[in-house]
């Protein structure tokens, strides 16, 4: 089911049209810098040749899509030519759509995940640096979660950040969502434990767990994340359910290798990329979703609380070559 046609069971078809119209003006500083480029590589072209395969790779590339998930676009953009021996440069757009969307990883997320995966409380682990909006991120899924009748605890196990656990609470009162938090310097594997322990007692549905964003080796930063995993599963024995790396769009390649420290320190299987209304970086979701087979689950499109969007690949693509 489709981002849209889900979140229709609960909002009007006008919200429904308008949440559509942000993720297009979300998108609308990629779209033209994409369009523009694309435009360009094919000026005088009426086939795709192997120049316009090479001004294309340097389209993707500037477009932050990656060049390792550019090079795999233009292999099979490369197949594509030689299995229908010739491929109009009119058609391109709608070839690369259908290439684009076959890289994006997973099916459309669900914006009920504990019923749809049997899992009661539905417990997500939120890493990522600091500075990518993930504080800002977790509070935007608590309201949306809540949007879709879930019961929502929040945990405050970012211990090192001067601000951190305030700026949560902050969060937590203007979606009147309960806040399990202890003092600065406090062990965060403490914090989860005390977390989860009050979502049980209180019969949550999802918890949302915040986590230190600064960038350790990462030995440092694989043994903190599995012990806050490993105190966790003595409450909820397959806790986390979801590892969620916030990334900001906004950073182009600087994501990249976020992705790179963070996936390597630990089993992230969801992604949220922030910031994509402000960026003409919005290729780096093909990138990192292609890259490390991960799905993106959740797009940040603008300031507003219900600006955080069910990323729906096929939505995204069609926003992004409208």
């Amino acid at each position: 089911m489709g981002l849209f046609a889900f979140l229709g069971r609960n909002k009007s078809a006008e919200t429904v049209a308008e949440e559509k119209q942000e993720l297009q003006r979300g998108l609308d500083k990629t779209k033209e810098s994409v369009l523009k480029k694309l435009a360009r590589a094919v000026a005088g072209k009426s086939t795709v040749d192997d120049e316009v395969l090479d001004n294309l790779e340097e389209v993707l590339v500037t477009s932050d899509v990656g060049v390792e998930t550019t090079l795999e676009i233009i292999d099979r953009l490369q197949e594509r030519v030689r299995k229908d021996r010739y491929l109009n440069t009119s058609e391109l757009n709608k070839v690369l759509r259908e290439e684009i969307s076959q890289l994006l990883i997973g099916n459309p997320p669900v914006a009920d995940p504990w019923t749809q995966e049997g899992k009661k409380p539905y417990v997500i682990m939120v890493v990522g640096v600091n500075g990518v909006g993930k504080t800002t991120t977790i509070g935007k899924l608590a309201y949306l979660f809540k949007q879709n009748g879930a019961k929502v605890v929040l945990g405050a196990a970012d211990t090192f950040r001067a601000a951190a656990v305030e700026q949560l609470q902050e969060w937590g009162r203007r979606t009147d969502v309960p806040v399990v938090a202890q003092t600065m310097g406090s062990d965060p594997a403490s914090v989860a434990f005390d977390t989860l322990k009050s979502a049980v007692a209180k019969d949550a549905d999802v918890v949302i767990i915040d986590t230190a964003g600064r960038l350790h080796n990462k030995v440092g930063l694989m043994n903190e994340l599995t012990k806050i995993k490993n105190v966790m599963k003595k409450v909820v024995p397959d806790a986390p359910h979801e590892i969620l790396l916030v990334l900001d769009a906004s950073t182009g390649q600087n994501a990249i290798e976020q992705a790179k420290q963070f996936t390597a320190a630990t089993e992230v299987n969801a992604l949220a990329l922030t910031k994509l209304d402000g960026t003409a970086k919005g290729g780096v979701a093909i990138g990192i979703s292609a890259q490390f087979k991960i799905p993106v689950k959740y797009i940040g499109v603008g300031e507003k609380i219900s600006d955080l969007q069910l990323f729906d690949k096929t939505a995204f693509v069609d926003s992004l070559f409208a």
